[in-house]
């Protein structure tokens, strides 16, 4: 099959070209970068020529709030009307667990916004709701800090690895539309404010985490079931010490 992954040049996109290219299938790995661009539509029609499927895991560039939903707007209808008109058979989009319930932030206001125009859309489709990447903790971290302190919520988390992001996004592609949402988590669920201390202990950071449970999360106020999946997720195998042991460090 050909299968088009647009943000296949990002974290999970490369991971999952790679996965689908082993198993035999023509990937377009589609980014600005390689000349395909959802926001202008420039080569989005002969990217798409023929596609059979096509994974959308591109991420708005600004957190802004106009600019997410601009963006995840902007890109969706380009997308989905290009897809219609190749005659796609399915669609498939990565999201956040909780995206419905965070809707005091206005990035999971832009992903919700992206859903709905999925769900309107006539082609066939698959979300897929993922917690946090364990790549996206120094990001958590830095938006908490307060001089030396980063303040967090204790509310529960149950955060995965990239690489299972990629083999549960791989393994969507190859089965049939479900038609709704689908949920993909880590093996452990953990106190956000623990297991970031966790990481900043691991990276010898010295920073400390103040506990705070009106700490906002990225403009939105959490809880304990904020975050994490409902029942019956597709658990990833690859927990916090095993992630970090090979994960590139950073400064």
């Amino acid at each position: 099959m050909k299968i088009v992954i647009i943000g296949g040049t990002g974290l999970i996109g490369s991971k999952t070209v790679e996965r689908l290219r082993k198993k035999g299938h023509e990937v377009v790995a589609a980014s600005p970068n390689t000349g395909v661009n959802t926001i202008t539509g420039e080569g989005l029609t002969e990217a798409l020529a023929g596609a059979d499927i096509v994974l959308d895991l591109a991420n708005s560039p600004s957190f802004a709030d106009r600019d997410v939903l601009e963006f995840f707007l902007t890109s969706g209808k380009n997308l989905l009307a290009a897809e219609a008109a190749a005659s796609v058979k399915h669609h498939i989009a990565l999201s956040v667990v909780g995206t419905e319930r965070l809707q005091e932030s206005g990035y999971f206001r832009g992903k919700l916004a992206q859903e709905e125009l999925i769900r309107k859309s006539p082609i066939p489709y698959t979300i897929v709701h993922s917690t946090q990447f364990f790549e996206f903790l120094s990001g958590i971290a830095e938006s908490g800090t307060v001089g030396d302190k980063v303040h967090l919520s204790p509310a529960y988390v149950q955060p995965i690895a990239s690489d299972d992001v990629a083999d549960a996004m791989a393994e969507v592609a190859l089965a049939p539309p479900v038609m709704g949402t689908v949920e993909i988590a880590g093996p452990e669920k953990v106190r956000l404010s623990d297991l970031v201390g966790r990481y900043l202990k691991a990276t010898n950071d010295p920073r400390s985490v103040v506990v705070d449970a009106h700490a906002r999360y990225f403009g939105a106020e959490l809880n304990d079931e904020s975050l994490v999946p409902g029942l019956d997720p597709r658990l990833g195998s690859i927990g916090f010490e095993e992630w970090f042991a090979t994960a590139p460090r950073r400064k």
